[in-house]
């Protein structure tokens, strides 16, 4: 599965990047090109990849890897900055992977991270509401699993379907697997695929169900977001109607 036109994106040094704008959202609106961005890794962007990034108007990294697992070949161009939304610390990495790590890889994790631990998508949210005038790259590892959840609470709180966030999700999975290599990390492909089959439900399922029971706003107020600096994070997603 390709990703639309214009979504894919060239960033030298990466492998799983795409621009999440032009996606049907509420008020027969659209997410915007430019304003947020998915990618697995920037640490090994050239230089030639960094111009890419800038080019493609990103004025913001939000990293959500923990900050020891930082490790750039370059570093960030003039006007970029950086955010970091540590997840793992932020879920507690021993609890996590005791609890949760046997559907790690899945969409499965993205109502553990919704129950349990509501510091990450209100950390997330902040961090794009937060962010200056331009466009926001949000990256893990490999752009799967934790940047997976971050598009899925982003998109959701644009009011993207189901069907369209779980149609995103499905475009990591060739190029996760090139960006897992890169990285030196054994194809789990087959694991995953494992573990979504003794579930009982497919990816696009999973986040069907946990997209029907997710209210956005409702949730982030409970989680002590201020309703502006929701209202700011959607509408830096959303074009003008």
């Amino acid at each position: 599965m390709a990703a639309p036109a214009g979504r894919a994106l060239d960033w030298d040094g990466c492998f799983n990047v795409r621009d999440l704008g032009g996606l049907p959202a509420a008020g027969a609106r659209r997410t915007v090109r430019g304003a947020l961005v998915r990618a697995d890794s920037l640490d090994r962007l050239s230089a030639a990849g960094w111009a890419a990034v800038a080019d493609h108007g990103i004025r913001t990294v939000v990293d959500l890897r923990n900050a020891a697992d930082h490790a750039p070949a370059h570093p960030r161009p003039d006007g970029i900055g950086l955010v970091r939304v540590p997840v793992d610390e932020l879920a507690g990495d021993e609890r996590w992977f005791r609890e949760w790590g046997d559907v790690e890889g899945t969409p499965l994790t993205f109502a553990a991270y919704l129950e349990h631990f509501p510091e990450v998508p209100a950390a997330i949210v902040a961090a794009v509401a937060a962010a200056p005038p331009g466009g926001v790259v949000v990256h893990c590892a490999a752009g799967r699993d934790r940047t997976g959840f971050a598009s899925f609470l982003l998109l959701a709180l644009a009011g993207v379907s189901a069907a369209d966030i779980a149609a995103d999700y499905l475009l990591s999975g060739p190029n996760h697997r090139r960006a897992a290599a890169a990285l030196g990390l054994a194809d789990d492909t087959a694991e995953t695929a494992g573990i979504q089959a003794r579930s009982g439900r497919t990816a696009a399922q999973v986040i069907a169900e946990t997209h029907a029971g997710f209210d956005p706003a409702a949730y982030l107020a409970a989680a002590g977001v201020p309703d502006a600096t929701v209202a700011a994070a959607r509408e830096r997603l959303l074009a003008t109607a």
